[in-house]
């Protein structure tokens, strides 16, 4: 199974959220922001990871994917 072009989006829009407060979230500018990046968007909130489509907050799955998406950029990106 091999990542897509949405999951890589999804994926680097994750690694936007700083994982260590749940009181800072992020927002995404439908009119200024690339289009994969608001896609993206959408569908991190259809699946229940932040709170709003436009980013808002993770949610508690939404942390949980961060911390692992973050695990593994680091093991990818040992040498």
């Amino acid at each position: 199974m091999a990542f897509s072009a949405d999951h890589l989006a999804e994926l680097n829009l994750l690694t936007q959220f700083d994982s260590s407060s749940a009181q800072e979230g992020i927002k995404v500018h439908r009119n200024e922001a690339d289009p994969e990046l608001v896609s993206a968007a959408e569908r991190l909130f259809s699946k229940g990871l932040i709170t709003r489509d436009d980013g808002g907050y993770l949610t508690a799955l939404g942390s949980e994917a961060i911390e692992q998406a973050q695990m593994l950029l680091a093991i990818l990106s040992s040498k």
